[in-house]
């Protein structure tokens, strides 16, 4: 584990840095990864078109940086488009690969639970591709319970890939 320190803070969308990193560790991830069903990775414009919705609507986007380097981002963003759903948001959460297992992925999802809850949602849910066990792991470990899984809804790397279903309730 890197002892250098971490720092969580709110994604810059003037900056092009960060949108550079978020991009290559997504494309990592939907190249390599079963949490993502893309299957080509997006361009930088793809994915700053994603996160200025993301931050024009006021979600919770967070990078972690260590010695100035980001090595992870997290969000929490509409869980279904529909009026009825706006109190419950979904989350993200990608990790560089040298950075995995680090404790990095915690801080993050922490830093979006805890702003979920200052914007006044009430439920967050997590859709787990795979299911990634590392994923499905850290989840439970900030009190998100399993809630139930589709079998062999996804394809990718020739094989069906089944969706794990996690719940986090944010308010009392």
């Amino acid at each position: 584990m890197d002892n250098t320190p971490l720092h969580i803070r709110a994604y810059d969308p003037s900056s092009d840095g960060d949108i550079a990193a978020v991009t290559a560790i997504y494309g990592h991830h939907v190249l390599h990864g079963l949490a993502s069903f893309e299957t080509e990775p997006p361009t930088q414009d793809d994915m700053a078109s994603r996160f200025a919705a993301l931050t024009h609507g006021d979600f919770p986007v967070f990078v972690a940086e260590r010695e100035g380097n980001i090595i992870g981002y997290a969000y929490a963003g509409p869980h279904k488009s529909r009026y009825g759903y706006r109190f419950t948001v979904e989350d993200s959460v990608y990790v560089a690969p040298d950075a995995m297992r680090g404790g990095v992925g915690k801080a993050l999802l922490s830093a979006v639970i805890t702003a979920s809850r200052e914007r006044g949602y009430r439920q967050m849910m997590a859709v787990i591709g795979g299911p990634v066990a590392g994923s499905l792991a850290l989840h439970q470990s900030l009190g998100f319970r399993m809630i139930g899984e589709a079998k062999e809804v996804g394809y990718k790397f020739d094989k069906w890939l089944d969706v794990a279903f996690m719940q986090l309730a944010l308010q009392e």
